[in-house]
């Protein structure tokens, strides 16, 4: 969902017939009809060279489709049934989202309860008394990780919040996101909570990493990156990130757990994108370039559309056993 919107400011227009022009008006004119052209040409030129680098242009005419057994083998990799570990803990995140209410823990325990998967002990834990467990996303927490990371995210003071493009419509104007508004698990309403807290602290290097690779983490429901993090699912990466990074996470680091992250809470998605990568490159999802994957190519809402569609017009679309995740608390 991209939240920017354009703003017409329609002025009189005055007709170029209506206006004597001198001789060097029109050479200037001519000048940059030619630079117009010129321009048109190596654009064509381009377009068809970034065709050609294109995977599908790559493709055969006649592609195998990946028999049952190795899409099985797909989905185990994009969802291993053991978990994937994130060599990050939670540490005291969880009880500094309690205090600053951006986690009401009566709300957020009935939420999985209605659910008919009540908080675990450890996930209790992780909210009240901090935890020096490594992060673990499985389909069983998945979900519970997305509203956590989506708390942070969205309380944590920082430049990409305070002065990103977040902020493109004016302070005022911050609780219109999907991000914010959809926040409903607080005890304090999602503006007053937005990087309301510095909950984690980062070094200029830290910082610079992190907005490194979050402008380049893309996910499959809009096409802003997560320095944009105008979703559920952005706001929750970016919290990720963010964590990650405050412990001296490496970019490489970063970029597989946003891998991963992004193959479980967009498990559909995320099938047909590793079945591409298979199909064309037969690369495994565990050995695919992370940054690729998760790259604006794949990984946004056009990326995402251009493998659906060379899939479903190739006969190659597979179902995930589970689905997507929507946009708002769940």
């Amino acid at each position: 969902m991209d939240s920017l919107q354009l703003i017409n400011n329609p002025t009189e227009e005055i007709s170029e017939n209506q206006i004597p022009r001198r001789p060097d008006q029109h050479k200037r004119k001519l000048a940059i009809q030619s630079l117009v052209l010129l321009l048109i040409f190596m654009f064509g030129f381009g377009s068809g060279y970034l065709m050609g680098r294109n995977p599908f242009h790559q493709a055969t005419q006649t592609v195998r489709p990946l028999s049952d057994d190795e899409s099985m083998a797909l989905v185990d990799e994009l969802n291993p049934p053991e978990g994937h570990t994130i060599h990050t803990m939670f540490g005291d995140v969880g009880p500094q989202l309690v205090a600053a209410g951006a986690i009401d823990l009566s709300s957020f325990s009935a939420l999985y309860k209605q659910q008919n998967q009540p908080l675990t002990d450890d996930q209790k834990n992780i909210l009240t008394k901090g935890s020096n467990l490594y992060i673990n996303i499985q389909q069983s927490n998945a979900y519970f990780l997305l509203n956590f990371f989506w708390a942070l995210g969205l309380t944590n003071e920082n430049p990409i919040l305070t002065e990103g493009m977040m902020m493109s419509g004016g302070a005022d104007q911050i609780g219109g996101f999907a991000s914010t508004g959809g926040w409903t698990l607080g005890t304090k309403p999602a503006t007053e909570l937005y990087a309301s807290q510095k909950i984690l602290t980062l070094t200029d290097e830290q910082q610079t990493r992190l907005s490194e690779v979050a402008a380049q983490v893309y996910r499959p429901c809009c096409n802003n990156p997560t320095t944009f993090p105008d979703c559920n699912h952005g706001m929750a990466m970016l919290g990720l990130l963010e964590l990650m990074a405050s412990q001296g996470a490496s970019s490489d680091q970063m970029y597989e757990a946003a891998k991963y992250v992004t193959a479980f809470w967009y498990p559909q998605q995320m099938l047909e994108v590793a079945s591409m990568f298979k199909i064309l490159k037969n690369v495994d999802f565990t050995d695919a370039d992370s940054r690729q994957v998760v790259g604006s190519q794949y990984s946004s809402v056009a990326g995402f559309q251009t493998v659906h569609q060379w899939l479903s017009q190739n006969g190659l679309l597979k179902q995930a056993p589970n689905s997507g995740g929507s946009c708002g608390v769940r």
